[in-house]
């Protein structure tokens, strides 16, 4: 345990944007709530967060990746052992930092580094950030972790329903206020319908399939499209030119999601827990096709907002012209609908999980969680002679 003044967190995560956006947004409440407070994020070689973590100010070290095998093989019989050399590694970064608490997200480095601080009595604070629980964070929740949910059907331990720790950016926009200077910097026309599609930073390839097939459908019906492909898969014609159509821009990647949530009349995505929990934070009308691979996490991330009318959901091997032309651009010609959803989602909303959860951290880290007091100085009195 740390015995310097300062406050030590240790946070674990990584992989993908789904853990390290959280895991940053969580670092910056902790910082506002405690500006002494000293960070150190963990996450493993290759991953999203090598780039991401440093680019935020917050400093990095890695572990070995340790995947689980989830049939029986030759990498299976090597876990054990793996998986000692990653906690032994854990265990030494936890001791460098005198970490206070750990804070896990989720991930291949999460299971080692909960080990690691139940060993040595650091308290673990946990945040599961999808409908269905990861293998690591079933883990930690087993270990004694302070647990935490972005959705409230979560089903982890005794947990918290916080909701999703995001960015000021996204978490403190207003649609309305934002709209005019956000449709102006993505080459968007004020006045019409404007669909905005996305698969991604890395794109989706059925979806980026179906836009291609149904950009003449949506310009005959007046309504622009903003096509956000994934970094690599343009989309192109028969002839091998980048697809155009009235109204219709493609871009691989667009910096800073606020401005595409402040743009949309409709958003079309997958249902990653960030999307999700971003789109009922500012109240986005929503389409989502969950990924069709994995163990149907997406599908049920989506679940609540569209039981709540604030999105629509059809399955990725539904999604065609067809059902674009069916109830894509209806709805698009119908504000009084989209301003129906909108007001859905926000009810569902959750702006503060970032103060949320520092408050939980905090909590975790007691004996350190005020402001170290200055003594007092002792004045002597005496008789006057």
């Amino acid at each position: 345990m740390n015995t310097e003044s300062s406050l030590s967190v240790v946070l674990a995560g990584g992989g993908t944007a789904g853990h390290i956006s959280p895991l940053l947004a969580i670092a910056n409440a902790v910082r506002e709530a405690r500006p002494d407070v000293r960070l150190l994020a963990v996450g493993t070689p290759g991953g999203m967060e090598a780039r991401l973590v440093p680019a935020a100010g917050v400093d990095l070290v890695t572990i070995s990746r340790v995947p689980f095998p989830r049939r029986p093989s030759l990498d299976l019989l090597r876990l054990p052992g793996r998986l000692a050399g990653a906690v032994k590694q854990a265990g030494v970064i936890l001791e460098d930092a005198k970490a206070d608490v750990l804070v896990g997200v989720g991930g291949y480095v999460c299971t080692p580094m909960y080990l690691a601080a139940r060993r040595r009595k650091i308290p673990i604070v946990i945040h599961e950030a999808n409908t269905r629980p990861g293998l690591a964070n079933r883990v930690g929740a087993l270990l004694g972790g302070h647990v935490a949910v972005a959705f409230a059907a979560t089903r982890l331990g005794a947990s918290r329903h916080v909701g999703m720790p995001m960015r000021k950016e996204i978490s403190g926009l207003d649609r309305t206020v934002a709209r005019t200077a956000a449709r102006a910097a993505l080459g968007l026309d004020p006045d019409r319908p404007a669909l905005i599609v996305t698969g991604g930073s890395s794109g989706a390839q059925s979806i980026n399939r179906t836009m291609a097939a149904s950009v003449g459908l949506l310009a005959e019906a007046g309504i622009q499209t903003l096509h956000i492909t994934g970094r690599g898969k343009a989309v192109h014609d028969a002839d091998g030119k980048p697809l155009s159509a009235p109204g219709y821009q493609q871009r691989e990647y667009v910096d800073g999601m606020e401005a595409v949530y402040a743009a949309a009349d409709l958003l079309l995505a997958r249902s990653g827990a960030a999307t999700v929990c971003e789109v009922a934070a500012v109240g986005v009308p929503a389409v989502f096709v969950p990924l069709p691979v994995g163990n149907g996490e997406q599908a049920l991330n989506a679940a609540g907002l569209v039981e709540a009318g604030g999105a629509l959901l059809v399955e990725d091997s539904s999604f065609s012209p067809g059902w674009i032309s069916e109830h894509v651009i209806p709805l698009l010609q119908d504000p009084g609908r989209l301003a129906r959803m909108a007001a859905s989602a926000e009810k569902l909303g959750i702006r503060n999980a970032d103060r949320s959860m520092a408050e939980l951290v905090l909590d975790a880290a007691a004996p350190f969680k005020e402001e170290p007091v200055k003594p007092v100085k002792r004045v002597k009195h005496g008789r006057k002679r």
